[in-house]
């Protein structure tokens, strides 16, 4: 007989998925059991090296790596669907 300490399905706690004890009791710090070392809601996710950028740029586009999504999200908004009509071909 095999006594493991992980679970046999995962629970949620705080919305993140629990293997074990030591996962609950980080999600209840809020804590990514994921990235543990992002710290509490993120704040150290830029310095956590477990977590990688899934796109890297090189040669001209890598000045834009600390450019804001928020930005282009917003100007995506700013035009409503069905407003535009791309008819090239």
């Amino acid at each position: 007989m095999a006594i493991s300490g992980d679970y046999p399905q995962p629970v949620y706690v705080n919305g993140f998925s629990c293997k074990n004890c030591t996962d609950v009791e980080n999600a209840k710090k809020h804590i990514d059991p994921a990235h543990p070392k992002s710290g509490p809601f993120d704040v150290n996710a830029d310095t956590d090296p477990t977590r990688n950028q899934a796109v890297r740029f090189g040669g001209r586009l890598s000045g834009l790596e600390g450019a804001s999504s928020a930005a282009s999200a917003t100007s995506a908004q700013a035009v409503e669907p069905g407003r535009v009509l791309n008819i090239s071909v």
